[in-house]
């Protein structure tokens, strides 16, 4: 036992007792956490700023005003999604009815990373509460103001039976993990997601874990180079590139690299200015751990755009690398930084079984005006999800479903998929009392024959 066993039993007791099952109920309760959302989102504003030195922009569009559209997606969908779903019967069930039921799990446990420490605490929370379950939520220590602003916030508006925030480092999520919950969705690194998985399979725990990977980008000879620069250079560094989908490395054709690479540095002065380093709008890396990592890949290949730091401050420029191989360092595990990788290519064959040889990234996007290629790139390599000319965009779309495959995951959520992930589905079958068949029990003359026959 301990410190939290106790609230974990009050949780649980909290669901059984059907006190989160009316959907009035928990459509009343999404609308508070939008309204205390609203009342606090100065605060978390200015916590995301000590964090990360998000700007107010980034910190909206990338953040808060994501999980406003997540919440009325789930208030105006709610109702539709929890009614019990009537579904056929094969003839050998003639006389029967069969349904459906979405029920809670209980008490859940979301563990949220530091990148984005508002949306991807709050997103997995929506679709958990909309299921009628209680959560313990356990921020990133990283984040700790971003941290702090969440507790406290929850702590004053809502009851700790329904959703608590702990705090604390790697030993509270530890001891978070020894608990027998009913649920438990993890979001960060591969590393840390298997002891999530293995602490959960002591008590038979279900899952969802949202991983990582080196997302490819794949540009042809057919793109739109000026759209593929802008869009690319934005998802890559965007919140300094510390995003678990955002472009890890650009494979690209060799013969429009050059002109490629010419639009990149533009969009880069446009966004971020001629001295990126120097722009107090830019987000920082979040440790000075991080920061050691992401400065020994810049030693890799040649820089042909940024490479400048700011140990003080945390800051790296986007940085564009080029005269990469997968020998180089920087090739050998996900970047999570504002640095990117750019391989070049003649054959699509090449790429395709380049990126085949390494684990199921979480993304994969494409720049091309051939739906042929799109469809030979989809169809032969395994990733979580993606875009065809763009990137990240795909996630934020409550329709659908975020989630990786393989090392990068498993379980998806957003929109209806999130309130799926966090419901059991249970199977009711009725059977009429009317009449009988008798051959299923086989006491009538030839009952296997006619079985067999029937099953047939």
């Amino acid at each position: 036992m301990s410190e939290f066993t106790a609230l974990i039993e009050r949780q649980k007791a909290n669901v059984l007792a059907n006190k989160t099952k009316p959907v009035s109920d928990r459509i009343k309760l999404l609308k508070q956490l939008k309204s205390v959302l609203k009342k606090e989102e100065e605060k978390l504003i200015t916590a995301l700023f000590r964090d990360l030195n998000k700007s107010e922009f980034d910190a909206y569009t990338t953040e808060i005003g994501i999980v406003y559209t997540e919440i009325d997606f789930f208030i105006k969908h709610l109702r539709s999604w929890s009614k019990r779903k009537k579904v056929k019967a094969p003839l050998s069930h003639t006389g029967t009815r069969s349904y459906i039921y979405k029920e809670a799990y209980g008490s859940v446990l979301i563990i949220s990373p530091w990148n984005y420490p508002i949306q991807l605490a709050i997103a997995p929370l929506i679709g958990a509460i909309a299921a009628g379950n209680s959560v313990i939520l356990k921020p990133s220590e990283l984040t700790d103001a971003t941290s702090i602003a969440l507790a406290k916030m929850f702590s004053e508006n809502f009851e700790e039976e329904q959703i608590f925030v702990v705090q604390g480092g790697p030993e509270v999520s530890k001891t978070l993990l020894a608990e027998d919950f009913d649920y438990i969705f993890f979001t960060g690194s591969e590393r840390v997601g298997k002891l999530v998985m293995e602490a959960a399979a002591k008590n038979l725990t279900p899952v969802t874990l949202e991983l990582g990977g080196k997302s490819p980008c794949i540009v042809d000879d057919t793109a739109d180079l000026k759209v593929a620069a802008k869009r690319i250079a934005w998802g890559k560094y965007t919140n300094a590139g510390q995003t678990c989908v955002a472009p890890d490395y650009i494979y690209i054709d060799k013969k429009i690299k050059k002109e490629f690479l010419e639009e990149l540095k533009r969009t880069v002065f446009e966004l971020y200015g001629e001295e990126p380093i120097d722009n107090d709008r830019y987000t920082k890396i979040v440790s000075e751990k991080h920061f050691d990592r992401l400065i020994n890949f810049l030693s890799n290949g040649f820089t042909v755009l940024g490479g400048k730091t700011n140990r003080e401050e945390l800051v790296i420029e986007p940085t564009v690398l080029t005269d990469i191989s997968w020998d180089d360092h920087v090739m050998a595990e996900e970047i999570f930084g504002p640095i990117l990788p750019i391989l070049e290519y003649e054959q699509l064959a090449e790429v395709i079984g380049e990126v085949n040889k390494r684990p199921s990234p979480l993304a994969l996007y494409i720049f091309s005006e051939s739906d042929e290629v799109s469809k030979q790139i989809i169809s032969s390599i395994s990733f979580g999800g993606g875009c065809i000319n763009d990137v990240i965009y795909h996630l934020s779309s409550p329709f659908l479903p975020f989630g990786g495959v393989g090392s990068s995951g498993m379980g998806s959520y957003h929109g209806k998929a999130s309130f799926d992930t966090f419901s059991h589905s249970k199977s009711i079958m009725k059977q009429t009392t009317k009449f009988d068949i008798a051959l299923r029990y086989g006491t009538t003359k030839n009952s296997l024959k006619k079985i067999k026959l029937f099953l047939k």
